[in-house]
């Protein structure tokens, strides 16, 4: 079991983080149910432990932490926080909305980022309806939080819609004022 447990590892290391079945099957003692379950579980572990001390440098970066929203039936509005070096703090459920709409609040989307202490957060919600182009309402919230980052002094990264077809950043857009 522990030599399974070593290869594995190994596995892990060369493979960058990103296992198949395949991989884990061509393992001795592994076969299609225990690498089913292997996979299942370092995705969790990736998910859900995985998270803290992330380095975020590009969007993309973030799209693993985020990109389960796309599947979300109503609006769910996530903050993750960020240590001056990029380094993901946490990732935090603000707000669940109706189908097309969320009610977000500055102090809602700040009050973890200040008691993490956090450099940055990084924004992001879904739109169910597979819009891209975010709403007035998104323009808005993210003026919003942008004049909130000024005197709190934690910075507004991005804030990035995601959807079945794909996703955007609306800084690179160029609708993140400031």
């Amino acid at each position: 079991m522990f030599q399974v447990a070593r290869d594995i590892v190994k596995l892990l290391k060369a493979h960058q983080q990103e296992l198949s079945v395949q991989d884990l099957q061509r393992l001795e003692g592994v076969g299609a149910a225990k690498a089913c379950l292997l996979v299942v579980a370092l995705e969790l572990a990736r998910r859900y432990v995985g998270e803290k001390g992330r380095v975020i440098n590009e969007i993309e970066d973030l799209l693993p932490l985020i990109g389960h929203l796309a599947d979300e039936k109503q609006e769910h509005f996530l903050c993750v926080t960020l240590t001056g070096a990029g380094e993901v703090i946490a990732k935090r459920l603000i707000t669940v909305g109706l189908l097309d709409s969320s009610q977000v609040h500055p102090r809602e989307v700040f009050a973890d980022a200040l008691t993490d202490r956090a450099a940055a957060v990084l924004l992001a919600h879904n739109h169910p309806n597979g819009i891209l182009e975010p709403s007035a309402e998104d323009l808005e919230i993210t003026c919003r939080l942008v004049e909130a980052e000024k005197l709190l002094g934690v910075e507004v990264v991005d804030h990035v819609i995601v959807t079945t077809k794909g996703w955007v950043s609306m800084r690179r857009e160029g609708q993140l004022p400031g």
